[in-house]
């Protein structure tokens, strides 16, 4: 196969690392796959969702110490030390006083928890790749790594704009509140040293009635745009941020719900739900009403400004209350459930999914969900796009499941291109690495397999690292 020129920065191989890591044991197939993998292994980095702080970027400043940079903040890692008896207080979750070395100590102790897992697998490569770690992880170690790590994080190469850099990033989607004046993606335009840091727009806490704060929220952003405290009002102030947003840079919103339902009202029955939840009168029944409502609102506002919806559902957060009082959300207690998106998405289909203009990313942790609903839901809509696997699918055989489920239905072209998610930044570069060994992977079985030839599949792996997430994200 000829290989691609070169596109970006090159990213070292990891010290000590099997450069085949990842790929087929039999070795005719592993040839196909390294010669695949090697077309796109230095290929730019597109990110069009995930949740690094655009501050940042804009302030560049060093990292704080090793535990702040791979523990305390990476739920994948907290999570799985929690279950094992370490307290979420002593790795410094949720703002709690932990001294970073301790933290750094209890993890390296009980590394073995993570053989196997996909954040054992992540934080190997950024120690290796990235921070140029080349003794093993234990507890006899820890002080060395971290006072290695601390050094290293102190030199100008570590911080986050040369990293950007160095990771080849063209693409970089931030997450942001609607009502964020995004002046971070503002002074970065117009420095213009780095790639494209977007914002997204996220207004979930705008649009369900459940959300701490929701009726407050609602008065803020109907009075930050000066429309008045009805249906109409509200649904003219959500249009005029999504504006504004289009105006800094942003070519997505995205919508996490819990339950995809959709539900197509009257402008006098969304009216009269509209002052039932505002005034915390609505009961339940009224309140998932109105959040099936407005997420067919929201992608009747996508139809109307062309920003892509993405929506990633089937979380139930916060499983733990006890765990949501004393640390708050997003530290690791959010659980997968099964989906419907055939029922729950009808009726915004019925209105919208023939529409060429809608761009429709669904994102599921159901696994049997991509094979039963998402996949032939895209292989017949135009408007659908099957979301990559993500948060606990973004791993080497779950990766490989994912393939093999909605390729046979709806090829490579319905997929969204890999999407790493992650406010964990030092990982996205070892995420991105993961998915394009392990798609050349499965596509170098198909080739030994005779089910594509070995043309076919080079074309496939180009597209699916630049152009086709370009396409999807109108990029």
């Amino acid at each position: 196969m000829t290989l691609l020129p070169q596109q970006a920065p090159e990213r070292r191989s990891a010290v000590g690392r099997d450069h085949d890591r990842l790929f087929p044991a039999d070795p005719a197939t592993r040839s196909i796959a390294r010669d695949l993998y090697e077309r796109v292994a230095h290929a730019p980095i597109i990110s069009p969702h995930g949740h690094v702080p655009v501050e940042w970027l804009v302030e560049d400043r060093a990292f704080s110490d090793p535990a702040s940079l791979l523990i305390t903040h990476d739920h994948y890692v907290t999570r799985l030390l929690h279950a094992s008896g370490v307290g979420l207080d002593e790795l410094g979750v949720g703002g709690a006083s932990a001294d970073p070395r301790e933290v750094w100590r209890r993890f390296a102790e009980r590394w073995a928890l993570f053989a196997g897992t996909a954040s054992g697998y992540w934080i190997l490569e950024s120690l290796h790749t990235v921070l140029d770690v080349d003794v093993p992880l234990s507890g006899d170690t820890a002080d060395e790594i971290y006072d290695q790590i601390s050094a290293r994080i102190t030199t100008p190469a570590l911080r986050p704009r040369a990293l950007f850099e160095t990771f080849g990033i063209e693409v970089l989607a931030t997450t942001d509140d609607p009502l964020d004046d995004l002046s971070g993606h503002a002074a970065l335009a117009a420095e213009g040293t780095l790639g494209r840091v977007l914002p997204t727009f996220r207004p979930d806490r705008y649009l369900d009635p459940d959300a701490d704060g929701f009726a407050d929220n609602v008065q803020r952003l109907v009075a930050a745009e000066s429309r008045p405290h009805t249906f109409a009002g509200y649904l003219d102030a959500l249009a005029r941020r999504r504006e504004y947003f289009i105006a800094h840079g942003a070519v997505s919103a995205d919508h996490g719900v819990e339950v995809p339902d959709t539900l197509d009202l009257a402008a006098d029955e969304a009216e009269a739900l509209f002052a039932g939840v505002v005034s915390g009168v609505a009961d339940a029944r009224e309140r998932h009403a109105f959040r099936a409502h407005m997420l067919l609102q929201m992608a009747r506002m996508s139809v109307d400004d062309g920003l892509v919806m993405t929506v990633h559902a089937g979380v139930v957060r916060n499983h733990s209350s006890r765990t949501l009082r004393r640390f708050g959300p997003d530290t690791g207690h959010d659980i997968p459930r099964r989906t419907d998106f055939v029922g729950g998405l009808r009726p915004l289909l019925e209105r919208f999914g023939l529409e060429r203009d809608l761009h429709l990313v669904l994102f599921a942790v159901d696994e049997t969900v991509y094979s039963r609903e998402i996949a032939p839901l895209a292989g017949f809509y135009p408007s659908v796009y099957i979301g990559a696997p993500w948060w606990f699918l973004d791993a080497p055989d779950a990766m490989a499941r994912f393939r093999s489920a909605v390729t046979e239905t709806a090829g490579f072209s319905r997929g969204s291109g890999f999407i790493d998610d992650t406010r964990a930044f030092l990982s996205i570069p070892a995420r991105h690495d993961t998915a394009r060994r392990s798609d050349a992977a499965f596509l170098a079985r198909l080739v030994v397999e005779g089910r594509v030839d070995e043309a076919t599949a080079a074309a496939v792996i180009d597209d699916i690292v630049g152009p086709q997430p370009k396409r999807v994200f109108k990029l």
